[in-house]
């Protein structure tokens, strides 16, 4: 079956980084593009990036470029995000995701606080 294991999230102190991962099993991970999304308390769940499934082509939702880095590696089958110049803003439960045989699965979510 799918399984997505976030990891690396904390506290840390606005201006710090962060770098999460996400482990998957279960489907062909090199041919599956994959994206982090974060919901922050009251919020709806939103995209923050995505990458594609050789990792040559990113984006990102525009409150996050220039500070965050979505990276894969495919021999590992693992999905990173790299956080820098992190915001209070950015506090949230951090997720990946993937789109497998018409269903969308959700890793569990790894939290991600950042303190002003």
């Amino acid at each position: 079956q799918v399984q997505l294991v976030e990891s690396g999230g904390g506290l840390v102190q606005a201006g710090g980084s962060l770098r999460l991962s996400c482990a998957a099993s279960g489907f062909t991970f090199s041919s599956k593009p994959m994206s982090w999304y974060r919901q922050a308390p009251g919020k709806e769940r939103e995209l923050v990036a995505a990458i594609s499934s050789a990792g040559g082509s990113t984006n990102y939702a525009d409150s996050v470029k220039g500070r965050f880095t979505i990276s894969r590696d495919n021999a590992k089958n693992t999905v990173l995000l790299q956080m820098n110049s992190l915001k209070p803003e950015d506090t949230a439960v951090y997720y990946c995701k993937v789109s497998w045989r018409g269903n969308m699965y959700w890793g569990q979510g790894t939290q991600v606080t950042v303190s002003s």
